[in-house]
């Protein structure tokens, strides 16, 4: 199968499906202690996830570069030795 995107977007694509995941499972443990039934579980999951994940994607996106720099400085390259 022939890629979709160009290699270049990766990084947002993998930045805007991270947080996607991330606030879904956040919001649905938030949101669960407080609701009385599953309809009620769903439509405040919905509306909160949507506004967290609005949220998150350019922070992530923003965040990411210095977040890789930062990691990478903790690891030694096998490679070069560094």
């Amino acid at each position: 199968m022939a890629p979709l995107l160009p290699y270049r977007f990766a990084p947002y694509a993998y930045g805007i499906l991270q947080a996607a995941l991330t606030t879904a499972v956040a919001t649905a443990i938030a949101v669960f202690p407080v609701v009385q039934s599953a309809a009620e579980f769903v439509e405040r999951w919905m509306v909160a996830w949507f506004l967290a994940w609005l949220t998150m994607v350019p922070v992530v996106l923003l965040a990411a570069p210095y977040i890789h720099r930062a990691v990478m400085r903790l690891f030694e390259d096998e490679k070069s030795g560094r």
